[in-house]
């Protein structure tokens, strides 16, 4: 009997090559490293041949391995071509986003959800993160769609909105600012530290945190100020205390090239919804 080999077995090993590691290559297909390294036994039995071996910390491929990544890349792209034939281009893989944290709270419930009403057939896969970290992804075809913060004048801009301070008043009036930021890297801490730094303002960092959830805390908390856009609080933004002018930024979407129908859909979907936020 002809050994059958599983297409996810074989997607599986064609992503450990083109992610250049286990990590991402567990990303990409959406299974645990431990499953991951399972799945790739289980291909070199069904083979009886080793497809990697290790140099140092770096997985290569085995002279079996780089004869067999040519002949997966085929069964593959056959495979896909024939499911996409078959069902008429009907929706069958996940479709990935990958957004803001500023973007989650907005579009989570909304845009996704407007998305699963049109194709409740759809697999979402939704990541949170910075912009540099999602356009990392989207370059390595883990993700489909991106939607980040860039300069204003990006080509790449949706819509364009004002920076804005957001905080307690008092807190505008102290000889020395204290900020409340996002760990690095982050476009709103580079901003707020430039323009206190341009205009001369002594400043300090009494928060950092990796989460928007809890830099929105410390700011209602009263324990720093922080620059955001509108979207980041419902109060209104500062006008006094002398604080300098901040730039204008831009709202980004980006998307992998070749989407198919509903996952294109999805990104059109994420246009108008940007497009249509408040500034």
């Amino acid at each position: 009997m002809p050994v059958n080999l599983p297409t996810n077995l074989l997607r599986s090993f064609v992503a450990i090559v083109d992610t250049g590691s286990m990590l991402h290559a567990s990303e990409q297909v959406f299974v645990s490293q431990s499953a991951l390294s399972l799945q790739i036994k289980r291909l070199e039995e069904l083979l009886q041949q080793s497809l990697f071996h290790r140099e140092g910390r770096r997985l290569a491929l085995t002279a079996h391995g780089d004869l067999m990544l040519d002949y997966a890349r085929k069964v593959l792209a056959l495979h896909d071509e024939a499911v996409a034939a078959v069902t008429n281009g009907q929706f069958a893989g996940p479709a990935r986003i990958g957004m803001v944290q500023d973007f989650a709270e907005l579009l989570l419930t909304g845009l996704l959800s407007q998305f699963a009403e049109l194709h409740p057939e759809a697999e979402l896969y939704a990541r949170i993160a910075g912009t540099a970290e999602l356009l990392d992804l989207l370059e390595r075809r883990q993700l489909d769609i991106v939607l980040g913060f860039a300069a204003a004048n990006d080509r790449h801009a949706v819509t364009t909105a004002p920076m804005s301070w957001f905080g307690k008043e008092d807190l505008a009036l102290l000889d020395t600012v204290q900020l409340a930021v996002l760990e690095t890297p982050c476009r709103f801490r580079e901003a707020a530290i430039r323009a206190l730094e341009d205009a001369g303002r002594p400043y300090r960092i009494t928060v950092e945190t990796p989460n928007l959830t809890t830099l929105r805390a410390a700011v209602d908390a009263g324990l720093g100020l922080t620059c955001r856009t509108g979207m980041f609080l419902h109060d209104a933004p500062l006008t006094g205390g002398g604080l300098p002018d901040l730039p204008h930024v831009s709202c980004i979407l980006h998307t992998a090239p070749g989407l198919d129908g509903p996952t294109s859909q999805l990104s059109e979907l994420a246009r108008e919804v940007v497009a249509g936020l408040p500034a």
